[in-house]
């Protein structure tokens, strides 16, 4: 046996297991769906009851098809509007999947821009832009003009690993273009984020809030750099304080307020939650427009719409005993890589009885965490800074090229691949990437199989 093999088996009989043992292959407990393909990120967990499964093809029917201008003869789906990015949540959420950034020259609709100036809202949320307000919108109802375009560049930055293979990753440039409503206002700050895969939302929305700050806890008392902090933002839904978890910046801390805010914030589709389309004084057409009722989506649907995306199940793990994956696996704790993806948890009590109880496997910890120069948008959101994001989970990430047709990661999709994403970490994620610069070919392959067998 090589002296590689011999760590290997080493590291894995001290992590409890033998090396020719199997592995839990079932990222969300009880609710892991043996799925793979097209479909994979869409299915009901597998634990749901019938009565459960009916409520989730209600949400599901909701959730893809479209919402269209007021007044209309289908008053159970009009109010799109007055200013909105996709017609559907389906839209930016492509088979429950994983959005992309805009080919050259067309509209952008899963990536979307989030702006703001400098100070803090109520509860310490950012402050719109005065003319365009909280997001940026390219696409418009009869008689109101869409806000302007977003423009998107590319610059190439060279590197090499320690073995001399050289690589390339593309920093994306943003501007806006066409503006309908004059010139932003200066100092805006403009954050780019890409329509993240749903499945296991509710599994995470049930991990206790007190684990969470257990995470945070632990990496400060280890000293070596690596210290994540917990989001305190607003939720609309309880209307208090509440630990975030949800968002590239951990800025939203239920699936309740997530849909909400998208829900007016991408289509224009108002609900209790949020009664008001976000049309600034200078935005006349906007604020004069006709609704599709007050509100436009009524609590039982929208209730129905969380509750989908709250059931959409993790796919059971691939090859997970695969040789080249159980090294990629100890590659992966080796470079610390595990400190903040989180392999595991046992979600707590949950009004969902299905995600109750389950030992999960999400790889986060759903913490904010500084991830240098390079990946900064320089936009607070609450308590991030413009150098945080929040770790996001790893489950499924191998399955998007076959479900979205791209495998493209981090915020605003500029990674392609895993090995690129990995490539752009810095801040206190640096000495983690550093490590992986210095790994081989073999390795470097065994540690993306790893994480796409997740």
């Amino acid at each position: 046996m090589t002296r590689a093999g011999l760590l290997t088996v080493l590291w894995l009989l001290a992590s409890g297991v033998s090396s020719g043992a199997s592995v839990d292959t079932r990222p969300g407990g009880d609710t892991t769906v043996e799925v793979e393909g097209r479909n994979a990120f869409a299915m009901p967990a597998a634990n749901l009851d019938d009565a459960g499964r009916a409520r989730f093809a209600i949400g599901n029917s909701f959730f893809r098809r479209n919402w269209v201008e007021a007044p209309a003869s289908t008053t159970a789906r009009d109010g799109l509007g007055p200013h909105f990015i996709a017609r559907s949540c389906g839209g930016c959420h492509a088979s429950d999947g994983r959005g992309a950034p805009p080919a050259a020259g067309a509209a952008p609709v899963a990536l979307l821009m989030r702006l703001s100036v400098p100070g803090a809202g109520p509860h310490g949320a950012p402050l719109p832009e005065p003319s365009y307000g909280e997001q940026f919108t390219t696409s418009a109802t009869t008689g109101v003009a869409p806000e302007g375009e977003v423009t998107v560049a590319e610059v190439p930055r060279q590197g090499r690993f320690t073995d001399g293979t050289p690589y390339t990753l593309r920093q994306p440039v943003y501007g806006f273009q066409r503006l309908a409503y004059g010139p932003m206002a200066s100092g805006t700050m403009v954050s780019p984020r890409i329509a993240p895969q749903l499945v296991g939302v509710g599994l995470l929305e049930a991990i206790d809030e007190a684990d969470i700050e257990a995470n945070e806890r632990a990496q400060a008392a280890r000293g070596d750099g690596i210290r994540g902090q917990v989001n305190r933002v607003w939720d609309a839904a309880s209307g208090r304080m509440r630990v975030g978890r949800f968002g590239w910046k951990a800025n939203v801390a239920s699936l309740a307020h997530q849909t909400g805010a998208a829900f007016v914030g991408d289509m224009g589709v108002t609900s209790n939650l949020f009664p008001e389309e976000d049309c600034p004084p200078v935005q006349t057409a906007c604020r004069t427009a006709p609704r599709g009722g007050r509100p436009e989506i009524d609590d039982i649907t929208f209730g129905h719409v969380v509750f989908y995306q709250a059931m959409l199940a993790p796919p059971v793990r691939r090859d997970a005993d695969a040789p080249d994956v159980r090294v990629g696996e100890r590659l992966f704790h080796d470079a610390g890589c595990a400190t903040c993806h989180r392999p595991r948890y046992v979600t707590g009590v949950s009004p969902l009885a299905a995600l109750s109880g389950q030992a999960i496997h999400p790889h986060t910890d759903l913490l904010l965490h500084d991830m240098g120069e390079a990946l900064a948008d320089g936009r607070p959101d609450f308590a991030a800074s413009g150098r945080q994001w929040k770790t996001p989970p790893l489950w499924g990430l191998g399955l998007v090229k076959a479900v979205n047709g791209h495998q493209r990661l981090l915020h605003d999709g500029r990674a392609d691949g895993v090995l690129e994403a990995v490539l752009w970490h810095g801040g206190e994620a640096a000495p983690a990437r550093d490590r992986v610069l210095d790994l081989g070919a073999a390795d470097r392959a065994a540690l993306v199989r790893f994480v796409e067998s997740l």
